[in-house]
């Protein structure tokens, strides 16, 4: 069954490369979530006055990944006690977090949220919570790395092995 989530982890570029790497994972779209405006645009989003977080929609087949593992492998990929910062990025845009559509996904992500949070001595900055809104970036954003295999990413490279190998039979 085809599932919708919405990602946040620093730098859109560099989640949206992760995530599509993960069998299951159908879809990516870069965009801006849970902000304050109608429609911003990238530049409007850098000010870090409009309250968006550089996000990524994920579209999975849950018989091929459940909603657990795909949070599971959404935090080893960020710094999860960094506020507002992920790798150089600063900035609210660049903060984490993980945006539901189904009421009935939220226990599945707190549980998760919980067990990392046990491996911590400082609280989790990732929100939490259902999405609001969602607005895609343009096409200059979309599959960046791909377009640009020297382009920046705050991600190591070995991650992106990582997502590949990930959730295989």
């Amino acid at each position: 069954m085809k599932k919708t989530i919405f990602l946040a982890a620093g730098c859109f570029w560099g989640a949206q490369h992760y995530l599509k790497q993960i069998n299951g994972v159908e879809e990516t779209e870069t965009g801006f979530a849970n902000g304050n405006t109608d429609n911003p645009s990238y530049k409007e989003v850098y000010t870090d006055r409009t309250g968006y977080a550089e996000a990524v929609r994920v579209v999975f087949d849950s018989d091929l990944i459940s909603l657990r593992r795909l949070v599971q492998l959404y935090f080893d990929c960020i710094e999860p006690t960094s506020v507002n910062q992920q790798g150089e990025d600063k900035g609210t845009r660049y903060r984490t977090g993980i945006y539901f559509i189904e009421p009935e996904d939220y226990p599945v992500i707190k549980e998760v949220f919980d067990e990392v949070q046990r491996n911590y001595s400082s609280p989790l900055a990732v929100e939490v919570e259902p999405i609001r809104n969602f607005y895609p970036a343009d096409e200059s954003h979309q599959d960046y790395l791909e377009k640009n295999p020297n382009g920046y990413c705050h991600l190591p490279k070995a991650l992106f092995e990582y997502a590949r190998q990930a959730n295989r039979k």
